[in-house]
């Protein structure tokens, strides 16, 4: 009787050593682009944008093994957003950073996790005001966004896997402060929202 019970001890020991030892954290560091869709507006602003590039910073909780929590910072190198308005087209060279919080969901098969999200950002357009910005008058301007996702990841070790995803936000397409209401500046505001597309590849790291 006594072995049974200390081999019992032994095997609940090391039960309990192995669920503390599982990760329930991860930082991921990923590529992204960033691809806004044209727009066009009643009052006859139309706006469109190249694609950008950048990079997305994540931690990650998880909560059970299937349910998680994330934190995002995300910031572009640059890109251009012009825009129409009769008779003159502005041209906004500017660099966007997200700052975001997510809940995640995650189906586990074997190495495969895929995941879906849901959650909010805050958007930040800030203009470069070089010979790439065509009107000097723009302003930093900081928009909400809801964010949505889908993805999947892949165990490459205990430790790491790749994941790539695709993001979307949706926010207030940006004028940079530059409205029929802020004075005799021309007015880039089109009072319409638009899906920003992200997709996403990088490396995670579980500790």
């Amino acid at each position: 009787m006594k072995k049974i019970a200390i081999i019992a001890f032994l095997l609940a020991v090391s039960v309990a050593a192995g669920r503390a030892q599982e990760s329930r954290q991860d930082i991921s560091i990923s590529g992204t682009g960033l691809i806004e869709p044209h727009v066009s507006s009643p009052n006859d602003v139309y706006v469109g944008a190249n694609a950008a590039y950048g990079a997305l910073v994540s931690y990650r909780f998880m909560l059970s093994p299937s349910n998680a929590v994330e934190a995002n910072y995300g910031i572009t190198y640059q890109n251009s957003i012009h825009f129409t308005t009769n008779p003159l087209t502005p041209k906004v060279l500017t660099r966007t950073q997200e700052v975001s919080a997510a809940y995640l969901h995650t189906f586990n098969f074997r190495k495969f996790n895929p995941f879906v999200e849901a959650g909010a950002a805050g958007l930040i357009f800030l203009p470069i005001l070089n010979s790439g910005t065509t009107t000097q008058d723009t302003h930093q301007q900081t928009r909400e966004a809801a964010l949505y996702g889908a993805g999947i990841a892949y165990e490459i070790s205990p430790s790491f896997d790749i994941r790539a995803e695709y993001r979307g936000l949706v926010t207030k397409v940006p004028n940079f402060g530059l409205s029929s209401t802020t004075g005799p500046q021309i007015n880039l505001n089109t009072n319409k929202w638009y899906n920003i597309y992200m997709p996403v590849i990088g490396v995670a790291y579980h500790f």
